[in-house]
């Protein structure tokens, strides 16, 4: 199945327990396909066959294994670029974006604002363009990712980032964690009905055993506890009235990472 995301058709690939890799569909050149954050090659692979697709471009938004362990096994297809972040331990690169630079992939008719947001890694990006947005381990459908190498309030000033984009962007993150994430989200916000409704509404789709994601940036607003640090209520439940929403997010992580 794939996601049409305004201009795009966007193909799920499932990887390791909760992975997903993202397969955007060349809306000029057919049947060629880019590769998001592909941390498995033989899902890949296989999904190519299946589809007859041409692998032509590969992007990573964070330098974990999961996210970009496939990439040497899918560059024994041809001669693929590889476009990612600034980041030593990415070493098959032919292409380091920065921050607000293009990423313009013309023969396939993509283009990508490349956005920096440090926190899960200091050198994660995503990748925004034609309605969608690729950000890795940055945001998650109800969630956000852990901070490995960043603080808090990079991490926040990330996520407020993300934010700002229309809220008519589709989030394309890199797991599926809604259920248990809207089940934290649910401690502190247990009285919000929007949450209350995305929840309904994820338990049917695993209940037939389809994706969560992607999510509308719109409705992550309103449901995303991650994304609501400067909501007065959110920072009461945490016992932070007047503190400085990178403060309440910080509770906030802090209280998820013991969930």
């Amino acid at each position: 199945m794939s996601i049409r995301s305004t201009h795009l058709n966007v193909r799920p690939v499932r990887a390791f327990s909760d992975n997903y890799i993202w397969l955007i569909e060349s809306p000029a050149a057919a049947e060629q396909v880019v590769a998001v954050d592909p941390g498995d090659s033989e899902p890949v692979i296989e999904e190519l066959k299946r589809r007859n697709l041409k692998l032509a471009a590969i992007l990573l938004t964070h330098h974990h294994p999961d996210h970009i362990g496939g990439v040497p096994g899918l560059l024994r297809l041809g001669r693929i670029p590889v476009i990612g972040p600034k980041d030593d331990r990415i070493a098959f690169e032919t292409r380091v974006v920065r921050n607000a630079e293009r990423c313009e992939l013309p023969d396939l008719g993509l283009g990508f604002e490349t956005l920096e947001v440090p926190g899960h890694t200091v050198s994660h990006i995503a990748f925004w363009g034609h309605g969608a947005l690729f950000c890795g381990d940055t945001l998650f459908s109800a969630g956000c990712g852990r901070m490995f190498e960043g603080n808090p309030k990079q991490m926040s000033a990330s996520l407020n980032r993300l934010r700002d984009l229309p809220p008519e962007t589709r989030v394309f993150c890199g797991h599926e964690y809604t259920a248990a994430n809207i089940r934290f989200a649910k401690t502190i916000e247990p009285d919000n009905k929007d949450l209350a409704t995305r929840e309904r509404e994820v338990t049917s789709l695993l209940a037939n055993n389809k994706s969560t994601v992607p999510s509308m940036l719109g409705a992550e607003k309103k449901e995303n506890v991650f994304l609501r640090a400067d909501v007065p209520a959110v920072a009461a439940a945490v016992g932070l009235s007047g503190h400085s929403p990178a403060e309440v997010f910080a509770e906030v992580r802090a209280r998820k990472n013991k969930f």
